[in-house]
């Protein structure tokens, strides 16, 4: 993450502004207004920009080095300089020189946010892990996301100790994660002490038995070793400890389900829907499991509608596309299109979910709303045959021949190497010449459509 601050140098602030800036201000100056910088640095700096702007690296530094020998000595210039040079560099994988720039600067300036980020991104990009490390710790002064990064370091690094101490951090401040708890698993993994890890976890919560996530690291760690009984009762002592606690449904509903004890799986579940705690992609996996129990035990699906509803709307519309999924492979088209269509109304950006939206509501022959949701889906995928082509179906079924086929002409040149689409275009085509009446173009595009062999 790369955010800007503000800082000093309010002589050359509209240069980081231009530049994407070392130091940026809110409100920019004229851009004349640079003090007594000399016309030869402006110039030279400035074409310095321009050249990295238009990818010319070489003869950005070239521009840049003018500069510098313009600057006079004057400190804070040189420092602009260097770091618009260590770009350059970096841009030219040249990652030595880059380094030596970035170093430069805060040896003049001090910690700089954007240039402790530069480094840290030359760091990582040659490998370096162990020099990014003690960088990645002052990142996480200003912005506490870089501490993902700095337990990822230390796992690189070998340092696996440090890095589940932060892992654990990260927990407890931010609730649990898929990828923390993937990195957790991968670092067992490696170090093989499965067995160290579950006592080290044991005396932890003898000492401390309020902590939350060591009971949870502990339940993962027994889940991964097949001891599902002592996950089970690590669990309950957790709920015991802790009754509020809504990160220990996301083990307890597996195991009520295991011992068929309905209910109590579905409350879990619906806690963790329910939670702001716990992440998307946690609640899209107990999501999963509960479509595959509905799909076995038919009679819980209204129960299964109205645990998703009680979430979706602050998420993204790949739950009602999950469920869509679902009754779309019972053969209940009917609802699956519903789940779509409410998917749609809020996730405007999920291509897949759009497709099979569109594709639906052409076979249930709402060509209305396929006309208006592809038209307004071109303005995001505007390079998608497919919207095209649903256009102009739903266009010709609604009379408008022209647009239809304004549709279709222009979607067909996206076409690549999809034989059946292109068919489906040229028989579409003809259908909506013959309406206007053009037997000529209809059967030219009826031919171009038989000529296609889709046998295979």
């Amino acid at each position: 993450m790369m955010k800007k601050h503000s800082y000093l140098l309010l002589v050359l602030v509209v240069l980081f502004q231009i530049s994407g800036g070392m130091f940026a201000q809110e409100e920019e100056p004229p851009t004349d207004d640079l003090g007594n910088v000399s016309d030869a640095f402006q110039e030279n700096f400035f074409e310095g920009l321009k050249q990295k702007g238009i990818e010319n690296y070489e003869l950005a530094l070239t521009a840049l080095r003018k500069a510098e020998m313009a600057a006079k000595g004057d400190k804070e210039n040189i420092a602009v300089v260097r770091f618009e040079m260590g770009k350059n560099y970096a841009y030219l994988k040249q990652f030595e020189d880059a380094e030596r720039m970035y170093n430069q600067v805060l040896e003049s300036m001090g910690e700089r946010l954007d240039v402790l980020e530069a480094l840290y991104d030359v760091y990582y990009q040659q490998q370096n892990y162990n020099a990014a490390i003690p960088l990645v710790e002052k990142l996480t002064k200003y912005d506490t996301d870089y501490k993902e990064d700095l337990a990822n370091l230390y796992h690189l690094t070998g340092q696996y100790d440090k890095a589940l101490e932060i892992l654990d951090e990260l927990d407890e401040d931010w609730g649990e994660s898929v990828l923390r708890n993937a990195l957790r698993r991968q670092i067992y993994k490696v170090t093989g002490n499965t067995e160290g890890a579950i006592t080290n976890l044991e005396d932890k919560i003898d000492k401390n038995p309020k902590k939350e996530q060591d009971y949870l690291n502990l339940i993962f760690l027994y889940s991964e070793q097949g001891d599902t009984k002592k996950a089970y009762e690590t669990a309950q002592e957790l709920l015991k400890n802790q009754p509020d606690s809504e990160l220990v449904h996301l083990a307890l509903y597996k195991f009520y389900l295991e011992d068929g004890e309905v209910e109590k799986a579905l409350h879990s579940m619906e806690v963790v829907f329910s939670s702001n705690e716990i992440d998307k992609d946690s609640k899209y996996r107990v999501l999963g499991d509960f479509i595959g129990f509905a799909n076995l035990n038919p009679g819980y699906e209204d129960r299964l509608e109205a645990i998703v509803g009680s979430f979706s709307e602050e998420n993204s519309g790949q739950v009602y596309e999950q469920l869509g999924l679902y009754y779309l492979a019972k053969e209940q088209k009917d609802k699956a299109l519903q789940f779509y269509e409410k998917g749609m109304a809020i996730d405007q950006d999920n291509y897949s979910l759009l497709k099979n939206t569109l594709l639906l509501q052409i076979e249930f022959k709402k060509y209305n709303e396929a006309a208006r949701a592809s038209t307004e889906a071109l303005e995001i995928f505007p390079a998608q045959p497919l919207l095209y082509l649903v256009n102009g179906v739903a266009n010709i079924e609604l009379g408008n021949l022209d647009v239809a086929i304004e549709s279709m002409e222009t979607g067909i040149d996206y076409l690549i190497d999809d034989l059946k689409m292109e068919k489906d275009f040229y028989e579409q085509l003809s259908i909506a010449y013959s309406k206007k009446g053009n037997e000529a173009k209809a059967a030219n595009f009826a031919k171009k459509a038989s000529e296609i062999n889709i046998a295979n």
